[in-house]
This record gives structure tokens, C-alpha cells and sequence, in this order.
């Protein structure tokens, strides 16, 4: 289940939580722009026993778009074999979907900020969705999450 949420301070943001189990979740928030070229924003992850944010994700508007991998993931809802991933231009957000019987979507989303440095850290959890609705609604909020109207 996805929730595009607006704090008290009408900073944008969207939840995506398990379906299997509601405390994993992973929260993109914290949205903003130093150009026209890219967004920045951050994403937290949480389970049982685990907190991890990274504060500066970044989207290039001329780099690969996680929209369109989740809008893709939404049309093929009958299913697909294997595993499908995608990635931000320096890998500090790495999502990875499998299909399971039944209709249902397993995105596997990875922290790895400071791929490069000494003392990097990497930390994942993974959500299960619906494979057609809720996969419709994730790509949407994404979408309206990651849009120019949020600045």
C-alpha cells in the first residue's frame, strides 16, 4: 500500500508499506531542487530493528526514471520471470522487483550511500504489493512526488 502523505509543514512525501507486514515501510520525503537539471530527496527504510536514511538521493532528469521502471512493473501486473532492477545514476538507491504467485510484487529497496569511501554501508527491506492497483498507485505517487509542482 502506498500514501502520499502531506506533513503539518506541507512537505511532500510517500509511504509505501509491506502488505505482508506493516512495519516495513519506505518513505521518500524531504524533496528539493538546487536546478532544473535534477531532484534531490531522501528515503528512509524501516523494519523491525532498522532505521536507515539517506538524505540526498539524487534524479537527473536526463538519467534513468524510477516512474517509468514502476510504471512499467505496473502494466506487466500478469507477471514476469526473473528479476527486473533499477538504479540511480550513482547507485545510493537500488530497487529490485520480483513477481509472485498470486499477483503480488516484491521491491527489494537498497541503501548503498558512499559506494566509493572507506566505512560505506549498505541496508535493504523488502515491500510486497499488489501487482495491478497498487503497483498503478506507487508509480503515480512517485510520479506526483518527483514532479516540478512539489518545489
Amino acid at each position: 500500500m502506498t500514501t502520499p502523505d502531506v506533513g503539518t509543514d506541507d512537505e511532500a512525501s510517500v509511504s509505501i508499506l509491506c502488505q505482508d507486514n506493516a512495519s516495513v515501510s519506505v518513505t521518500f520525503c524531504d524533496r528539493f531542487s538546487f536546478d532544473a537539471d535534477s531532484v534531490h530527496y531522501a528515503v528512509e527504510l524501516r523494519a523491525p530493528g532498522l532505521t536507515a536514511r539517506v538524505d540526498e538521493v539524487v534524479a537527473w532528469i536526463w538519467g534513468s526514471d524510477l516512474t517509468a521502471f514502476l510504471e512499467e512493473l505496473a502494466t506487466d501486473y500478469q507477471g514476469w520471470d526473473g528479476e527486473r532492477s533499477w538504479h540511480t545514476n550513482d547507485s545510493d538507491l537500488t530497487v529490485s522487483a520480483a513477481f509472485r504467485s498470486g499477483g503480488y510484487v516484491g521491491l527489494t529497496w537498497a541503501l548503498r550511500p558512499w559506494t566509493q569511501a572507506a566505512g560505506g554501508w549498505g541496508a535493504s527491506v523488502t515491500t510486497w504489493l499488489e501487482a495491478g492497483e497498487q503497483m498503478t498507485s506507487l508509480a503515480a505517487d512517485v510520479r506526483a512526488f518527483l514532479a516540478e509542482e512539489h518545489q
